[in-house]
């Protein structure tokens, strides 16, 4: 089992920053890759963000593509999800997840383990 706990979510206006963060534990060696989904109220999850824990290679949605950054720390087991020039359509609650697949990592079913979740609110 591999347990992912979310900080950093918040009220933020349009145009500011926020920066989440998930930490990892337990059997972490079987993580492969990690990712951050969303979802906003009567909306489906979408896909935000993955990171190959090895490698480094990122991968994003068009939506968020060059305003936030993934990334992880080895040492601490923990990911990050850096979020620039945010929009109030960035607005939902944000859930990390683990996979120990590499591959079809847009895909939310490819991931095993999820966190509970972090509210983040942009107001316009």
């Amino acid at each position: 089992q591999v347990q992912l706990v979310e900080s950093g979510g918040g009220l933020v206006q349009a145009g500011g920053s926020l920066r989440l963060s998930c930490e990892a534990s337990g059997r972490t060696f079987s993580r492969v890759a990690m990712g951050w989904f969303r979802q906003a109220p009567g909306k489906e999850r979408e896909f935000v963000a993955a990171i190959h824990w090895s490698s480094g290679s990122s991968y994003y949605a068009a939506s968020v593509k060059g305003r936030f950054t993934i990334s992880r720390d080895n040492a601490k087991n923990t990911v990050y999800l850096q979020m620039n020039s945010l929009k109030p359509e960035d607005t939902g609650v944000y859930y990390c997840a683990a996979s120990r697949a590499g591959w079809g990592l847009f895909d939310h079913g490819v991931y095993d383990y999820w966190g509970q979740g972090t509210q983040v609110t942009v107001s316009s």
